[in-house]
């Protein structure tokens, strides 16, 4: 009996060793990610910020990944829709976010979301950084910051501000301005970059913040007319246009970030895979150039700055939209 049962014990042992081989090689021979196209949902109109940057980057990417990576345009509700549909969406690498830093502050402007900012998403990195940029129409009688500020102090409320849509960066960024500078302008919101510029350009608007890499076209063309970036320090596609902080806001900050994020839970070799392959185009020297021209600063960010960024955000523009009262609702 005792014979019988050492027998059986090594048969069972000899198979285990027999199959731990074939095991290995069926994992080491398994599909490497990606297998098919994968979609990157922008959250917003085509012509924006973050649809024209990561545009520029998909042709690289789909060289790197084998697999075409196709952009998805789902707008609306300050890109809470599209973002929605990530945040419900498997978390197997073949659905991501590519968005901007209003996913940080519509997580303080609606009281009810249909996801969690935080919870819900894994970042994986940023692609970049850009001040915004106040500009006006030509006709409207000012060439500086200090003239401006002069004008709505002297005319309060009659200087209209047009935004990308209620309770979106350009609309923060306008009412930090008005808080900041002492004075009062008059929010005109559209649906999207291009329509609310399309305004400003016909004259039913006077002023507007936006993107660099949306205003460059349009002051190249004299179309509109730069009176200062929002970062702290000049940018290098407009290195003549002041800083806010320099033209007679001391202290002023509102930079935009463009970004790549996943739904959470996707697995860690996959958010690598994509953290590299988005990296290494990055740093190529035509992708470079092209972010350079439209003022755009790389950045690159790990994941865990990415999330710390995020949260950063969330806890300086919670203070703006609570000192001034703000909501989406």
């Amino acid at each position: 009996m005792k014979g019988k049962s050492f027998r059986l014990g090594l048969c069972v042992f000899l198979g285990g060793v027999s199959l731990t081989p074939l095991w290995a090689e069926a994992q080491s021979t398994a599909p490497a990610y990606p297998t098919r196209p994968i979609r990157a949902i922008v959250p917003f109109p085509a012509g924006g910020g973050i649809d024209t940057v990561i545009r520029i980057l998909a042709p690289k990417m789909t060289e790197s990944l084998g697999q075409p990576l196709l952009i998805d345009n789902r707008a609306g509700a300050s890109g809470t829709l599209g973002t929605e549909v990530v945040a419900k969406s498997a978390p197997d690498g073949y659905t991501l976010l590519g968005t901007f830093s209003s996913h940080s502050q519509n997580q303080i402007l609606y009281r009810k979301l249909p996801f969690d900012t935080l919870r819900d998403f894994t970042p994986i990195t940023v692609f970049g950084t850009v001040p915004n940029i106040l500009v006006s129409n030509p006709t409207l009688p000012v060439k500086t910051v200090k003239e401006l500020i002069a004008l709505a102090k002297r005319r309060p409320g009659d200087v209209l501000y047009a935004s990308i849509g209620p309770a979106s960066p350009s609309h923060l960024t306008a009412e930090l301005f008005n808080s900041m500078a002492g004075v009062k302008t008059t929010h005109v919101p559209y649906k999207g970059a291009a329509p609310s510029l399309v305004a400003l350009v016909s004259g039913e608007t006077q002023i507007t913040f936006t993107t660099v890499l949306v205003a460059v076209p349009y002051l190249k063309a004299n179309r509109l007319r730069a009176l200062g970036v929002t970062s702290l320090k000049r940018s290098g596609a407009l290195p003549d246009v002041p800083t806010l902080d320099e033209a007679g806001v001391p202290g002023f900050e509102s930079t935009a970030w463009w970004g790549l994020l996943a739904p959470a839970k996707t697995p860690k070799p996959i958010l690598d895979r994509l953290y590299n392959v988005t990296i290494a185009t990055m740093k190529t020297p035509e992708i470079r150039a092209r972010l350079d021209q439209l003022g755009a600063e790389p950045a690159g960010h790990t994941p865990e700055a990415f999330d710390q960024l995020i949260r950063d955000d969330i806890s300086k523009w919670g203070k703006v939209v609570k000192a001034l009262g703000i909501t989406a609702d």
